[in-house]
């Protein structure tokens, strides 16, 4: 087994989360949990075999573990892991994770989120849930593998520094070099992994933005369009149209007269 399909619409339910000290006495555990999934954090270099996959473990990698599945884990010596034991969500929408992924940078950011809930399971069980939800969030959105390692991290800092800079002007060469890469390489990354193109994902996030603005606030249309990084409120009306079929004026009406 090398990936595992999570479900995660809602909230999983914590069950247990905690510090596991194995290794000590025997070289290998087998472990099965017929309810309930186990996420893990790994301090350790060994191995885990699972439906007849051994995947590598080594300091900074997290694994999935189905509920029923058995694992075998391997130790060489003291092994220490983070650890959440929770019930998934069986329906939704579905994300194929691999069960065994190289945190890599994102490690220490997956630790704390890990000490988090292990924190809060025992007096605070809806935050350990929110804890591990975002942690199992952060999880679909790491390196698919060796073969793509830091691409899918290129993206996602690309698509941050969007979202940061979104009411200012920029550039793609700009984005490309916050990122650490060249223009025409983030291009091929990033249509690769979004399916379009920059500037038309910084088009499209400007206008959902507006859309909002002009739906839920009380700006006026030049506010809207300064603060979605379009000055030019000719630039923006014409900007408007081609993304939201109306004119700002024709969109906030509408609302209006629902």
């Amino acid at each position: 087994m090398r990936t595992v399909t999570l479900h995660l619409d809602e909230p999983p339910e914590v069950v247990n989360a905690g510090v596991g000290i194995h290794g000590l006495n025997l070289p290998e555990e087998r472990f099965l949990l017929p309810d309930l999934w186990q996420i893990h954090l790994h301090k350790y270099e060994g191995a885990i075999e699972l439906g007849g996959t051994v995947h590598p473990v080594k300091p900074g990698c997290v694994s999935l573990i189905p509920a029923g599945a058995e694992v075998l884990f391997r130790y060489r010596g003291r092994s220490e892991n983070l650890h959440i034991h929770a019930r998934l969500p069986k329906g939704g929408n579905e994300y194929a994770v691999p069960v065994m992924q190289d945190a890599g940078p994102t490690a220490p950011a997956l630790a704390e989120m890990f000490r988090q809930a292990i924190t809060a399971a025992p007096e605070a069980p809806a935050r350990a849930n929110a804890e591990a939800w975002a942690l199992l969030w952060r999880m679909t959105r790491l390196d698919p593998g060796p073969a793509g390692e830091g691409h899918h991290r290129s993206v996602e800092a690309a698509l941050a520094y969007i979202e940061e800079h979104l009411p200012g002007q920029f550039t793609v060469p700009e984005i490309a070099a916050a990122v650490g890469l060249s223009h025409n390489h983030l291009t091929r990354l990033f249509h690769a992994a979004t399916g379009t193109t920059v500037v038309a994902h910084i088009r499209r996030r400007r206008l959902e933005r507006a859309r909002h603005l002009l739906l839920e606030s009380t700006l006026s249309i030049p506010a809207v369009a300064a603060a979605v990084g379009i000055a030019d409120l000719q630039a923006f009306n014409k900007a408007c149209r081609r993304e939201l079929g109306a004119s700002p004026r024709a969109v906030r009406e509408a609302a209006r007269k629902l």
